[in-house]
C-alpha cells in the first residue's frame, strides 16, 4: 500500500484503514486476529477503532493483538469517543464534556494496552458541551502525550469549521481528520464538507465507503435482505436501510460499477473502493471488514486504477441531488462546482 500524509499532520499511513466496529460483535477474536496480520502484511499501517464499538471489546481485541506482537511502534492507531459504553453508562458517561472524555480516553488506552494514541477523534457532535471545552481539553491530551493527533467524525460544515476556528484562534492542537460517510450513494459531503476540509487542511477518512454493502452488488430490487447479510442479520435496522435505497438512482449506481468492473475483471466493491480513494483529500480508506475474504477482496482496490472517463462516468451517475435553497440557488448565479455536482 502507498503512504499518505494524515491532513497537515505529517505522520504517514497506510491508504487503506481497517476499521474494526465488527470485532467482537459480527466477527470472532481468533478471525479478527487474523483479520489484523493479513492486513499489516498486505502493507496496512492504520486502524481505527472506538470505545463503543461492542461496548468496548474491539479495543480490547485490538490491545491484545498488539500486545501479542509487541506493541504498535510501527502501527498508527486511532480510536474515538463520545458515546456512553455499555449498558450501566451513567448520565455523564457520556458527550464531550472534559470530564467524559478524560475517562474516556484512559479507559480506551487501558483496552488498548497502550499509553497514547496517535489520532484521537469525537465520534460527534455533543450540543450540550461548547467546543471549546472539548477543545481544549484534547488539546491537554496532546499535551500530556496521551493523543498525536486530534480528529473528528460526522460533524456538519459549521461545527467543523468552529472547531477549526477554535484551534486556530487559541492555539489548540488543530483538527487534522475528519471521518464521515463517503461513498457513490453517499456523497452529501461535497456539498461543504470536502471543500472545508480541502480549505483547513483537514484529511478525510471516509466510513462505509461500500454503503454498507450495497455497493457489493449484494442487494436486489426485487428481494429484502436475508441470511448472512449486514441488513438481513438486523431485519428491524434491514427494513429502514433497505428501503431507504431500493430506489432507481441506486440501481443505476450499482449498474454503472457493475459495467466498469466487467472491464477490469475486478469486483464491483474494487472498483467504488477506488473510486472513493480517487477523491480529492482522502488521506485513507476504512475498510469494515468481517471477513478475512471480504478484506481481501478489499485490498485487490489498490490495483484497480480508473481512468479519467470512467471516474467521469460514476461521477455523473451518482451525482447527488442539490437541495433548491441555498445551493441551487448558488449553482444558478454560477458556481461552477455546484453546476458540475449537478451533472
Amino acid at each position: 500500500m502507498q503512504l499518505r500524509t494524515l491532513g497537515r499532520s505529517g505522520l504517514l499511513v497506510s491508504e487503506h484503514c481497517l476499521g474494526t466496529m465488527t470485532f467482537g460483535a459480527e466477527t470472532l477474536e481468533t478471525d479478527a486476529h487474523a483479520i489484523l496480520d493479513a492486513f499489516v502484511a498486505a502493507g496496512g499501517t492504520f486502524i481505527d477503532t472506538a470505545d463503543v464499538y461492542a461496548a468496548g471489546e474491539s479495543e480490547r481485541i485490538v490491545g491484545r493483538w498488539l500486545a501479542a506482537r509487541g506493541g504498535a511502534d510501527d502501527l498508527v492507531i486511532a480510536t474515538k469517543g463520545r458515546f456512553p459504553v455499555g449498558p450501566d453508562a451513567r448520565p455523564n458517561d457520556q458527550g464531550l464534556s472534559r470530564a467524559h472524555l478524560t475517562r474516556a480516553l484512559d479507559a480506551s488506552l487501558t483496552r488498548l494496552g497502550v499509553d497514547h494514541v496517535d489520532l484521537y477523534q469525537v465520534h460527534a457532535w455533543d450540543p450540550l458541551t461548547p467546543a471549546e471545552e472539548w477543545m481544549v481539553t484534547l488539546d491537554g491530551f496532546v499535551r500530556a502525550g496521551k493523543v498525536r493527533h486530534v480528529g473528528v467524525s460526522n460533524l456538519t460544515g459549521w461545527q467543523l469549521q468552529r472547531a477549526a476556528m477554535i484551534a486556530r484562534s487559541e492555539g489548540l492542537a488543530p483538527v487534522v481528520t475528519l471521518q464521515p460517510q463517503y461513498n457513490l450513494l453517499a456523497r452529501d459531503i461535497e456539498l461543504e464538507l470536502t471543500d472545508l476540509c480541502a480549505l483547513e487542511g483537514i484529511g478525510l477518512l471516509p466510513w462505509s465507503p461500500l454503503g454498507g454493502g450495497w455497493l457489493t452488488g449484494k442487494y436486489r430490487a426485487d428481494a429484502a435482505p436475508t441470511g448472512a447479510t449486514r441488513l438481513g442479520e438486523d431485519p428491524e435496522r434491514g427494513v429502514e436501510a433497505y428501503a431507504k435505497r431500493n430506489v432507481p438512482r441506486t440501481y443505476a449506481i450499482l449498474a454503472e460499477v457493475e459495467r466498469i468492473a466487467a472491464d477490469h475483471g475486478a469486483t464491483m466493491a474494487q472498483v467504488a473502493l477506488a473510486w472513493v480513494g480517487a477523491q480529492p483529500n482522502v488521506d485513507s480508506t476504512i475498510l469494515g471488514v468481517r471477513t478475512l475474504a471480504q478484506l481481501e477482496d478489499d485490498v485487490g482496490a489498490l490495483e484497480v486504477d480508473l481512468s479519467v472517463e470512467e471516474l467521469a462516468a460514476l461521477d455523473g451517475v451518482s451525482a447527488p441531488e442539490i437541495p433548491d435553497y441555498p445551493y441551487g440557488m448558488i449553482r444558478r448565479v454560477g458556481d461552477p462546482r455546484l453546476a458540475a455536482l449537478d451533472g
